[in-house]
């Protein structure tokens, strides 16, 4: 059956957590990107493909390739355009944008009312470190939501939001 490159022919290929891929992995995606090649499990022939690869990692794969983790001929392959995002952490007035655009998202799924953030619940969240970055935000407000009143309040979330508890929140309306 047609595998991912297959499949993405002529179109885009989103690799996630590329700094994580064996050194096996790395050699046939090289392959594959050097080549416009790859060849089915089993097959004898190399099928083309024409992809466009997009790919991210959260890991430096330039440490990665000075300490052999990463192969440099497929990091320089793909560093074609290099975006780099400062972590959560680092950027906490874009906290209560996300929170909000994720508690909009869960409603209007859900078909729920919207649930906001009081003041003192905004100065918690842009406080919390983030070691998830967005993804643990995203997880922490659907806990929220799902768990929450009309308005998500403060009191319990001084202990981090990985802490949250029915209790932080008050009444829905």
């Amino acid at each position: 059956r047609a595998g991912r490159f297959e499949e993405a022919d002529r179109g885009t290929l989103f690799l996630d957590e590329l700094g994580t891929l064996s050194m096996g992995a790395q050699e046939r995606l090289l392959r594959a990107v050097e080549y416009g090649e790859v060849t089915r499990i089993g097959a004898s022939r190399p099928i083309r493909v024409d992809v466009r690869i997009v790919a991210a990692t959260n890991r430096d794969l330039g440490r990665e390739v000075a300490e052999g983790r990463f192969r440099e001929d497929l990091f320089y392959r793909l560093n074609v355009v290099a975006i780099r995002t400062v972590p959560l952490k680092d950027r906490p007035e874009d906290v209560p944008v996300l929170a909000g655009r994720y508690l909009a998202e869960l409603a209007g799924r859900h078909g729920m009312p919207l649930c906001t953030l009081s003041p003192a619940a905004v100065d918690v969240l842009q406080q919390y470190a983030w070691p998830g970055n967005v993804r643990e935000l995203r997880n922490f407000m659907q806990r929220a939501y799902i768990l929450s009143d009309q308005v998500l309040d403060a009191p319990t979330l001084d202990a981090g939001p990985a802490r949250c508890t029915a209790t932080a929140l008050t009444d829905r309306k």
